[in-house]
């Protein structure tokens, strides 16, 4: 599971002693609620499943595929339907390419997400083997569903722009440029990303 609130704060708290302006985000906005997601199977199923579509449609569509066909959580429940079976359910030919790939090296035990590296980079590169699985979904899943408190998804935009803005940078940084400015905050980059995405979606006077 991901960071708890008492985590996440603590985290956050270390985070300010090391960058100050960090604090004057939480006196804007306030700490950020914990983003817990389950860990296993069907967590980087849902990843999927939204990719590039709103939050109603990946709701809807899981709601069907979850009707028609069955568990979710197994990846032999994947395995066992068809292309157009999927394509009913609202599943595009390039997302059941993607959730074909997860069920099989899941069930194939070539992706255990019980047991991931304990290293970060080897982690998001056991990963990443999936189709459809980039380094961000990668880098979102060990920070919400196994609580890795060092994640830093700086090829994020909203991470980028909040970032720059924290900091008060002129422009928004670039990916690479982020990474360097994070180097200090090890080893709380992960509460770092929430906070941002905090402040990104908060409106502030």
């Amino acid at each position: 599971m991901g960071l708890t609130a008492e985590e996440l704060k603590s985290a956050i708290d270390a985070l300010i002693a090391i960058e100050p302006r960090f604090g004057a985000v939480i006196g804007r906005v306030g700490y950020p609620e914990p983003r817990i997601r389950e860990r296993g199977y069907s967590t980087l199923l849902r990843t999927i499943i939204g990719q590039q579509v709103s939050v109603k449609a990946a709701a809807s569509i899981w709601n069907k595929l979850e009707a028609g066909l069955g568990d979710l959580t197994q990846p032999e429940t994947i395995l066992a339907s068809n292309e157009d079976t999927l394509r009913s359910f609202g599943l595009s030919r390039q997302k059941q390419s993607y959730a074909l790939s997860l069920a099989r090296l899941v069930a194939d035990g070539e992706l255990d997400l019980a047991s991931l590296p304990e290293d970060d980079e080897e982690a998001i590169a056991r990963m990443t083997q999936v189709k459809g699985i980039g380094r961000w979904s990668a880098e979102i899943y060990l920070l919400f569903a196994e609580g890795r408190p060092d994640i830093w998804p700086a090829g994020d935009l909203a991470v980028q722009i909040e970032v720059g803005r924290i900091l008060g940078l002129p422009e928004r940084p670039s990916e690479r440029k982020v990474r360097d400015l994070a180097e200090p905050w090890r080893p709380h980059r992960g509460a770092a990303a929430v906070l941002t995405w905090h402040h990104y979606n908060t409106e502030t006077i």
